[in-house]
């Protein structure tokens, strides 16, 4: 080998290594940086956790939005952040962080539910849905997709949408409770009773022990006409939770509608036994005493319910009625006289013209 190829070789070489060392430097030292800053990170998204732990969500959430200086491409920071924002109920701030968090990751399912669930507590119930629909797309099996969907539809008073999420759930979730009471209750309120009614024997089939379930399936027979099965439905009810007022309430209302004044009053009686601030159970008792014409008894309910319900006109009204039936009649002009500004105020003009009469028959 010549030494002239030896001097070259040699000054390549060199050359070679003075440049190649300052690269490995810059290397390490962007290691060394990126090192710390995933350190500093990680003890952040530690440090806010703890902080979320022990409820101190502004100090969580400052912790949060330092790591996000540090790494403005992590969704787990944003949903972090989004989360922290639902405790303090930021609704609003929350839906923000979590639209940031999609940015980064498009394809969980989980941060559109997030989403969708800040969107709704906001009163975006528009939104809320259409972040729901992202999440039952991306997720369709997941049974609290359907039902967060459901709910701000049922706000929106789309209820035909809402049946159908509902419907998704049972689907899912054959015995879901929920399910068939808000479906029940929509075909209920819209008069489809037939539908009501065979959803909800269905219902009672899957879940034969919950009265709350035979309350909407006597509502619907006794709106469809079919009272013997109304009532009992109500019995079965009743003997499922005989300590459920609202079994009691129920049927007190049918009872009295169906003339059996003895059997209702019993009933009214058990339900204000057991939930004593029941307005409508004691509103039952003077409806009752007032046409049994046992005048002193409907007198102490509906001073009662007057109690319980000061800006109620009818309790007043009857009230009225009771005392004046008693001849106690300044008494009962200061009932009627309530219960004549409260019907104004509602704009039950109606109600008014027969109060004001009341008083002038007293007067005359």
């Amino acid at each position: 080998m010549s030494s002239k190829f030896l001097a070259l070789t040699s000054s390549t070489l060199v050359a070679v290594i003075v440049s190649f060392y300052p690269a490995v430097a810059q290397t390490d030292s962007s290691l060394g940086i990126a090192q710390a800053n995933q350190l500093e990170l990680n003890n952040l998204l530690l440090t806010g956790k703890q902080y979320v732990e022990a409820q101190d969500y502004d100090r969580a959430l400052a912790t949060y939005e330092q790591a996000a200086t540090i790494d403005a491409n992590n969704a787990e920071i944003f949903s972090a952040i989004g989360y922290v924002h639902t405790l303090k109920k930021n609704y609003d701030a929350a839906a923000e962080a979590y639209r940031r968090a999609i940015a980064i990751t498009p394809d969980d399912p989980q941060l559109y539910y997030a989403l969708g669930y800040s969107f709704g507590n906001a009163g975006e119930n528009a939104q809320a849905a259409a972040a729901y629909e992202m999440a039952i797309k991306l997720e369709p099996d997941n049974i609290q997709n359907h039902i967060g969907l459901g709910v701000v539809l049922l706000r929106e008073k789309q209820y035909d949408k809402a049946i159908k999420s509902y419907y998704h759930v049972l689907a899912l979730a054959p015995k879901n409770e929920q399910a068939y009471k808000i479906i029940s209750s929509i075909l209920i309120e819209q008069q489809r009773y037939p539908e009501a009614i065979k959803l909800l024997q269905l219902a009672v089939k899957q879940n034969p022990q919950l009265a709350d379930l035979q309350l909407p399936l006597a509502t619907a027979l006794l709106n469809q006409g079919d009272t013997a099965a109304g009532l009992e439905a109500l019995k079965v009810a009743q003997k499922i939770d005989p300590q459920n007022p609202l079994v009691h309430l129920t049927t007190g209302e049918v009872l009295y509608l169906q003339g059996d004044l003895d059997g209702a009053l019993t009933a009214y009686k058990q339900a204000s036994t057991l939930q004593s601030d029941s307005a409508e159970a004691i509103e039952g008792m003077g409806k009752i005493y007032l046409a049994k014409q046992d005048y002193f008894q409907s007198i102490v309910a509906f001073r009662h319910l007057t109690e319980i319900a000061p800006n109620y006109p009818l309790g007043y009204h009857n009230l009225g009625v009771a005392l004046k039936a008693r001849n106690r009649n300044d008494e009962a002009i200061t009932a009627f006289n309530q219960a004549l500004e409260l019907y104004k105020v509602e704009g039950n003009t109606k109600e008014a013209k027969k109060v004001a009469s009341l008083i002038e028959e007293i007067n005359d």
